[in-house]
């Protein structure tokens, strides 16, 4: 069968789902020039300063580098703007499990990350999207109080 295609996704209007909150410690580096790496999901295109971050589960993904100064914090010790460990502030994200192969885009025209049924669809913002795999999603996310 194949996936379906997710546009225009809005999930605070979407009675399946949760808001959740990331509780993890990652490694992050800071990209020296444009590249891409392939997540789980799909590729994931950066630019120089963003943040290329390996999480607790050994997933590796980016977060452009505006986004990732207001989404994590230094860590054990080091310096904020610096590679090493990151703590994620606990902001409250929406989630849905999907109970089908899928694709989204990460934003307008952005890149196209995929999911299989059981992962989870995340709407960080308006616009803003992930995908988790159903494991990481047990393991690192808990439902909003």
């Amino acid at each position: 069968m194949k996936p379906i295609t997710l546009t225009h996704l809005d999930l605070t209007i979407d009675l399946a789902a949760h808001r959740v909150v990331k509780d993890e410690t990652v490694a992050v580096e800071f990209a020296a020039e444009p590249g891409s790496l392939m997540s789980l999901e799909g590729p994931n295109r950066y630019a120089p300063g963003d943040a290329l971050i390996t999480g607790a589960t050994g997933e590796r993904w980016v977060v452009s580098r505006d986004r990732f100064d207001a989404k994590y914090v230094a860590h054990d010790g080091v310096t904020q703007g610096h590679a090493g460990a990151y703590r994620n502030v606990p902001v409250a994200v929406l989630a849905k499990q999907m109970h089908e192969a899928f694709s989204i885009a990460r934003s307008e025209a952005g890149d196209v990350l995929h999911g299989e049924a059981g992962d989870w669809v995340m709407q960080y913002a308006p616009g803003d999207y992930g995908v988790v795999k159903a494991a990481r999603f047990a393991k690192v996310y808990k439902r909003a109080s």
